[in-house]
């Protein structure tokens, strides 16, 4: 049950919202299954060795920890794909099927000295073995048309690649400290912030261009790409534009292409992200809806070779601004059965085979203690001298009993 916090503070459920919420939830599954991905679920608590080893990847100082009563350390699950990958590689070196795998599940994090929200629901997938162009196309086509089934338009997927930036930080030979500085002011595109700072710095003239004219490698996908291709690039570096336009041409067999643009300087905050990487948005939200990539070298930490992508959903964003579909104008029951205390019996008999026929029944006592009761299509009045159904419009049928009221029920 989904609890909302109005402005006194007081929990307030809201009916409405969480069917609403379900059938967005229902939605995404059933699309995902469309794909071949089924449904998995990773322990909601994990051991916190597992992201101490690991570089790169979740803040230590956002995560959630805890102890159990065998004083071992745990984090409430601050990310998906780490433990996933993780499960897989322990039992893999390497894999040769096709393995897909969909998730909605709560991610727990919460950033230092702030009283944000502690958690949020991501809904995603995650593809494993597939290293090719036509796989990264697929899972970016999934992430966008998922969106289009749910009637989001104005839809932008933004696609960089983690090892394009990789290759430049390999040759500029940064401190850690003015590496995440230039992190920052690339990803806000702060053009004199960057021009301040490579003044700073002795990088060569080459490299110097090419940072400078990050922030304008972003827009249509072939004019980018051919840009980048005439800067004074790392050898190093031109794999990844060769892979951004076999992604992009695989892509346009999709007719997706105008939802896509390219954005060379686009970072991830999860280093893990080895290849391609994107982020989607929708119409009037400031902030990415959807963000994924290729992550072949993750299960590398864990000593295995297993090529992988996915993406992932911010879904309390998804839910708040999506069409609904069907809204539930009432909230009534199917039936409600009012009974005299000597026709117990008989009425829960009613009930039970009601609810078998897959019809919502409440039950009562006439004489009971609440003011109100649940509204219904069909109050069913079980007496000694027999059974009345008074419908919602207020008609009047009388029955034999219990039984025979049941009977007209069976052939709807």
């Amino acid at each position: 049950m989904q609890l909302y916090h109005n402005i006194e503070n007081d929990l307030v459920i809201d009916v409405n919202e969480i069917h609403h919420r379900q059938q967005v939830i229902q939605q995404l599954k059933k699309h995902f299954r469309l794909f071949g991905y089924r449904e998995i679920h990773t322990s909601p608590f994990e051991a916190y060795d597992l992201y101490v080893q690991m570089n790169g990847t979740v803040n230590h100082e956002e995560m959630i920890k805890t102890i159990d009563n065998t004083g071992k350390a745990l984090v409430l699950r601050p990310d998906i794909t780490i433990p996933l990958t993780q499960q897989i590689a322990s039992h893999n070196t390497s894999i040769t099927e096709d393995l897909r795998y969909f998730y909605v599940l709560d991610v727990f994090r919460q950033k230092q000295g702030t009283e944000a929200q502690r958690y949020n629901t991501q809904a995603g997938i995650e593809y494993f073995g597939n290293p090719s162009p036509e796989a990264d196309a697929e899972v970016v086509f999934l992430a966008i048309d998922t969106l289009k089934q749910m009637r989001f338009k104005n839809l932008k997927m933004e696609l960089g690649h983690a090892g394009f930036f990789a290759r430049l930080i390999d040759a500029m030979q940064l401190k850690e400290e003015d590496l995440q500085l230039l992190k920052q002011y690339i990803q806000a595109k702060n053009i004199p912030e960057i021009e301040q700072f490579l003044k700073r710095t002795s990088l060569n003239d080459d490299i110097q261009e090419v940072i400078m004219a990050l922030p304008f490698l972003y827009g249509e996908p072939q004019v980018v790409l051919d840009r980048a291709s005439e800067l004074p690039l790392p050898k190093d570096a031109v794999p990844a534009l060769d892979s951004l336009r076999a992604i992009y041409d695989n892509l346009k067999a999709y007719g997706v292409e105008k939802h896509v643009v390219i954005d060379l300087s686009l970072i991830n905050h999860m280093d893990y992200y080895s290849d391609m990487i994107f982020q989607g948005f929708i119409e009037n939200i400031g902030k990415p809806i959807v963000m994924g990539g290729r992550y072949d070298s993750l299960a590398a930490q864990f000593d295995s070779n297993i090529p992988a992508s996915g993406f992932a959903y911010d879904l309390d964003t998804l839910v708040s601004h999506a069409a609904i579909t069907s809204t539930e104008t009432t909230q009534d029951v199917d039936v409600k059965i009012m009974y005299d205390g000597e026709k117990q019996q008989e009425s829960v008999q009613l009930a039970t085979k009601l609810r078998k026929s897959d019809f919502e029944t409440v039950l009562y006592p006439k004489e009971h203690p609440l003011v109100q009761t649940p509204k219904a299509h069909e109050t069913v009045y079980v007496t000694a001298s027999g059974v009345k159904c008074i419908d919602a419009s207020g008609e009047e049928t009388r029955y034999t009993n219990a039984e025979t009221y049941e009977a007209t029920k069976e052939k709807e």
